[in-house]
């Protein structure tokens, strides 16, 4: 069975090759394309909600296509921007709101918003790396889980931005060999045992990150098995048959992840 850290450490290992690999997709291709022909055109907040193709595409680059049906919503996020404290994305806990309304801050720039890199090639690169991450959960969540936290480790300064996001919490959870329950317990409780067994200050630092996210696969293979499945990046750079076995040193070897501060 492949187990999860083979396949985290694989897919990081060959990051750059798996985004070019996903980037040629025939499907994904045509949606980049037809994103980076026609955004540069998008003026105003109604325009870039009417177009379904331009919105759903810059939606699931910022890791919120389960919110594409709720335009109303994603309307109020950027019609009132982030300059105000008291704006609407200012106050949402999931702070992928906030910085869906800084890409896209129509209330500052107004119909220049769609002339900046970060608005054209900036979220093409953010589709890019999604569509990574959800092919290899298809096979895997526990990968998807772990590349998520990856992507938005530089972002986490303290416990509170973990528990604002389901995702980042439950890969903290398991790597901290936590039950759901949890997750149940009072808020500032939780927040306070995470500040004492994880140093958020250094998941900027890629060894601490590694380490973390070593423990979390290995963690999350013991609660939940090996995939069971070939991951996609794995038949690309695997060793033939996509197939790697758990290994009897799992246990020693999550003894030797141990992070800072636990």
């Amino acid at each position: 069975m492949i187990n999860t850290l083979t396949q985290v450490q694989l897919v990081r290992t060959n990051m750059e090759r798996s985004l070019k690999t996903v980037a040629a997709d025939p499907t994904v291709e045509r949606q980049s394309e037809y994103y980076l022909e026609n955004i540069r055109n998008i003026k105003t907040i109604d325009e870039f909600l009417t177009d379904d193709r331009i919105f759903s595409y810059a939606m699931t680059a910022m890791g919120l296509e389960d919110m594409t049906y709720a335009k109303a919503f994603i309307r109020k996020v950027l019609e009132e921007g982030t300059d105000e404290r008291t704006a609407f994305a200012n106050q949402l806990a999931d702070q992928k709101y906030k910085t869906f309304a800084e890409t896209f801050n129509f209330k500052r720039y107004g119909e220049t918003t769609t002339s900046f890199s970060r608005t054209q090639e900036g979220i093409v690169e953010k589709f890019h790396r999604q569509t990574l991450e959800v092919r290899e959960g298809e096979q895997n969540q526990g990968v998807r889980l772990a590349l998520y936290f990856e992507r938005r480790a530089p972002d986490i300064t303290n416990a509170y931005d973990v528990l604002a996001d389901r995702a980042l919490s439950e890969a903290v959870y398991t790597s901290l060999g936590l039950p759901q329950e949890f997750g149940l317990s009072d808020i500032d409780k939780q927040a306070a045992y995470l500040e004492e067994h994880l140093e958020f200050d250094k998941f900027g630092d890629p060894d601490y990150l590694s380490k973390f996210l070593n423990r979390f696969s290995a963690l999350y293979d013991l609660a939940n098995g090996p995939a069971g499945a070939t991951s996609p990046t794995l038949t690309l750079y695997g060793n033939g048959s996509g197939v790697v076995q758990m290994g009897e040193g799992l246990l020693a070897s999550i003894q030797n992840l141990r992070l800072g501060g636990s």
